[in-house]
């Protein structure tokens, strides 16, 4: 019981991070019906950009933190201005292969900068466990969850609450009729990106604290696309209801089943679900069904 409690507390930790990074994905899908494909290499980015200012610079984590994610706002800007803008209009697939040839050129960027070693962030989080019974939490754990948490609270009253919130909401679910009412299509695609590349920072240089820092990092989003579409890509409730439950089972069969296969079923099981769930439901848990009337 200890350890299913020990694994359980690791899928919540990382799994709630997954539902972070997932956001990225819904974002970006329901502003402009595309999958960024570059999602794993912002993340990527924020996390190197961070470790430096932290371990290059001295700088203090929190306030390397907020630059990190200025940056990060500039870089989505710049990307959605200068690569993206262009194919608005254009088939949605067409947007899609510009996602995957940025995310090799970001990728080359990181590599020819920081190189292919592994990296470790100074100690940030206090060492000290922290016990809920006989489980043991470790801080960088504790401090992950709480700050994901935060941020997806955050969000979910941006969107709700605020009037660019309420704008993107509008523009995702009909284009045509947001430009009617006098909103801007163009900035909600730009915002959409800036808070995509924000979400995928955090979500990096979390996870970067908790294993470390290297080019496979940016892999994270290429594990985290099953998340998005297992609760459906139209859906923030199910990117974060899909982050959990991949996490949780991620991490069972990393305590499980891998001892028992030699390892590597756990890099694999989020794909498994994946197809197993859009076998019965296409549109993910939490997806709106679309029909086409001719």
């Amino acid at each position: 019981m200890e350890f299913f409690l020990q694994m359980l507390v690791t899928g919540i930790v990382v799994g709630s991070v997954y539902a972070l990074v997932a956001l990225g994905f819904v974002l970006i899908y329901k502003s402009s019906d595309a999958i960024n494909f570059a999602q794993g290499e912002f993340l990527l980015v924020g996390t190197y950009v961070c470790l430096t200012l932290v371990a290059s610079y001295n700088i203090p984590f929190i306030a390397a933190l907020l630059i990190t994610l200025a940056f990060s706002a500039i870089l989505g800007f710049a990307v959605e201005k200068v690569v993206l803008r262009p194919f608005i209009g254009k088939p949605v697939i067409s947007m899609i292969m510009a996602t995957i040839g940025l995310s090799s050129i970001l990728a080359g960027i990181v590599h020819i900068i920081w190189g292919h070693e592994t990296r470790v962030y100074p100690p940030i989080f206090s060492e000290t466990p922290i016990r809920l019974g006989k489980v043991i939490i470790t801080p960088v754990y504790a401090w992950s969850f709480v700050i994901v948490i935060a941020w997806l609270i955050l969000l979910s009253a941006f969107f709700k609450y605020s009037r660019l919130g309420i704008a993107m909401r509008a523009t995702a679910d009909d284009q045509q009729a947001a430009l009617s009412m006098g909103i801007s299509v163009k900035m909600v695609f730009a915002v959409a990106w800036a808070i995509a590349a924000i979400v995928s920072s955090v979500g990096g240089v979390l996870l970067g604290n908790i294993n470390g820092v290297n080019s496979s990092l940016s892999m994270i989003g290429l594990k985290v696309l099953p998340v998005a579409i297992l609760g459906g890509l139209d859906s923030i409730q199910g990117a974060i209801i899909g982050g959990l439950i991949i996490g949780i089972i991620e991490s069972m069969t990393g305590g499980y089943l891998d001892p028992l296969v030699g390892g590597g079923l756990k890099e694999v099981v989020p794909f498994i679900i994946l197809v197993l769930i859009l076998m019965v439901k296409p549109y993910g848990l939490f997806g709106k069904k679309e029909i086409e009337r001719v």
